[in-house]
């Protein structure tokens, strides 16, 4: 009989890796902070919800489709909480390490038990396994199939959602229901998935006898809690919550318990889209406050009576505690799928826009912090004050790399490295760079950010080892993170010559993932400053063009090149005012 999961044999739960290693490099910082958080309150945006600790366990590679691995994140025994009075929890998967390349990688697995009888998910489940010596592994087909070293590489589309789908005698492991309903949308719509799944469960429902019914009805409902509660915004398509209702009906029909559940399933489902239609209003009605244009473009008499950050707040160390809160209360709101979503296939039927708007907005948000932090420098009337400014941002993002924050630290550094902010060198020759210099190399780009993905790596495994909620924090530079999976997925094919689905690229694309939801799952330790955070996300930024106008007007051209831009610039912007 073919393994039931991408592992052999019985389980038992990991103990976490390295849990007794005191030798576990912390994240280098060439800084330290003293400073003791105190206990958040409350979230940002009301009705937000806190992740759940993130259960799944998906087989680690070491850099198999980039050029740089990032950090694995080290294995971990979690607690699985089902409503369901029948279902015991699901196994935990051992932790695995394999060399691959594209295409063909090869797991080895190390199993707690062999020779355990597992039963097929495959239609040719009877047959005789087909299995022959590759390497130093052996690779067995089960029909539609294929393992290597008792790890599923291959498989029909069709054979994938039958392995989904438990039975009497089976329930599929939890890295499998993870990495199948993430990525499964690069070959169709969560929809239609769903209304395969439902026609697959309600055949099953009719060929059976009432006592099997009973029994695989709470398996049933576990994969659909798992399906909600992890993907919960594939069911802001209406079609997909008429397939829920049709398998509430269905599945838990004659069973009391399984009926309940699905109810308590379906309310806290309602309830997570209800607080995501709160967050989506909340962040639009705040960048409609940031779009008002200043009165003044750069007039010195205008800016002199503008606030700027450090008369709203003088403390590093504060203003990176209110970043962080910003950028965690963001994460949270971030679907595991957006990721992919973003290269999936397109329904006609739905606002694409809207299946990745989450993780848009984050970046966005990227985009803002660089551009205020930006606007800050070039606004001030005296050199003294801009040249005070930029050493405060430079503590701040000396502060967001200790704590963790590398997204507002990257947004930090960028906002500084603009043109506009770069020029001013009447400006940065009053400033001691010396530490900006060292945050610098810390998030220099060449090797594939080598520098950023080694403090990564620190600041994962203090949060793996963590005494503290502080020391949970893990916001990676959100940008790269993207780019990684990206070209994960354009670097390695989605199916195989033979028409099979490359699941060795599945598994890498979920470990990525699985990794972000690690990182979301953290609450904010620090206490909440709405004065601060009201300033940070809707205070007005300067465009491109009004950021060199205002760079010119703080020290003048230098060259004729740089006079005749000045020009150009104050003729369009005084004639975009006149039009507004």
């Amino acid at each position: 009989m073919p393994p039931t999961t991408p592992y052999a044999g019985k389980f038992s739960s990991c103990a976490p890796y390295g849990n007794n290693n005191n030798n576990h490099p912390q994240p280098q910082s060439p800084y330290r902070s003293n400073s003791v958080p105190k206990p958040g309150r409350e979230n940002v945006y009301n009705g937000a919800f806190s992740a759940a600790d993130n259960p799944y366990d998906v087989p680690q590679h070491h850099g198999a489709y980039r050029s740089a691995s990032v950090s694995s994140v080290t294995a971990k025994e979690h607690r699985y909480v089902s409503e369901n009075p029948y279902s015991s929890p699901p196994p935990h998967s051992p932790r695995q390490h394999s060399t691959s390349c594209p295409g063909r990688a090869y797991r080895h697995t190390t199993s707690s038990s062999s020779g355990s009888e597992q039963s097929c998910r495959n239609n040719n489940a009877t047959a005789a396994a087909k299995v022959r010596l590759y390497g130093h592994g052996i690779t067995a087909s089960y029909g539609e199939m294929c393992y290597h070293d008792n790890s599923l590489v291959s498989a029909s589309l069709e054979a994938l959602i039958q392995h989904l789908v438990p039975t009497v005698d089976y329930y599929p492991d939890r890295s499998y229901v993870f990495t199948f309903l993430l990525s499964s949308r690069l070959f169709l719509h969560p929809y239609e998935l769903m209304t395969r799944v439902c026609h697959l469960c309600v055949e099953q429902q009719r060929s059976g006898d009432p006592e099997r019914i009973q029994t695989v009805a709470p398996k049933l409902v576990q994969l659909l809690t798992e399906w909600t509660e992890t993907f919960p915004y594939d069911f802001r398509d209406e079609r997909m919550m008429r397939c829920l209702k049709d398998m509430t009906h269905h599945v838990a029909r004659g069973d009391e318990y399984s009926w309940r559940a699905m109810q308590q399933m379906t309310q806290r489902l309602i309830k997570r889209l209800s607080a995501l239609g709160q967050y989506e209003e909340a962040v639009a009605a705040l960048n409609a406050v940031a779009m008002e244009r200043p009165a003044s473009l750069k007039s010195k008499q205008g800016s002199a009576q503008r606030n700027d950050v450090l008369s709203v707040c003088d403390d590093p160390f504060v203003l990176a505690q209110q970043l962080t809160h910003i950028e965690l209360d963001r994460l949270s709101f971030i679907g595991p799928e957006e990721f992919i979503q973003t290269f999936a296939m397109k329904d006609p039927l739905e606002n694409h826009k809207r299946k990745t708007s989450n993780l848009e907005a984050y970046v966005n948000w990227f985009n803002r912090l660089s551009y205020l932090v930006a606007t800050e420098i070039c606004m001030p009337v005296k050199k003294k004050h801009r040249a005070r400014i930029i050493e405060f941002f430079i503590d701040v993002a000396q502060e967001c790399f200790n704590i963790g924050n590398f997204n507002s630290l990257m947004a930090i550094i960028t906002g500084m490295n603009m043109s506009p902010v770069a020029r001013l060198k009447k400006t940065w020759n009053k400033v001691n760079t010396d530490k900006f210099e060292i945050l610098e190399h810390q998030m220099d780009p060449s090797s594939n950010f080598s520098n950023y993905r080694t403090a990564l790596r620190g600041a994962t495994q203090r949060s793996e080892t963590a005494h503290s909620s502080q020391e949970k924090i893990v916001i990676p530079f959100f940008s790269l993170l993207i780019k990684d999976i990206y070209f994960l997925n354009e670097g390695c094919a989605s199916r195989l010559p033979n028409g099979h689905i490359n699941f060795e690229k599945l598994w890498e694309l979920a470990k990525q993932v699985s990794e972000f939801l690690v990182w979301r799952q953290v609450i904010c330790p620090f206490d909440r400053d709405r004065r601060i955070l009201q300033y940070l996300v809707t205070t007005p930024v300067f465009s491109e063009d009004e950021l060199h106008l205002a760079s010119y007007e703080s020290e003048g051209p230098e060259n004729n090149m740089e006079k005749d831009s000045r020009r150009s610039l104050r003729s369009s912007l005084l004639h975009r005012e006149n039009r507004s």
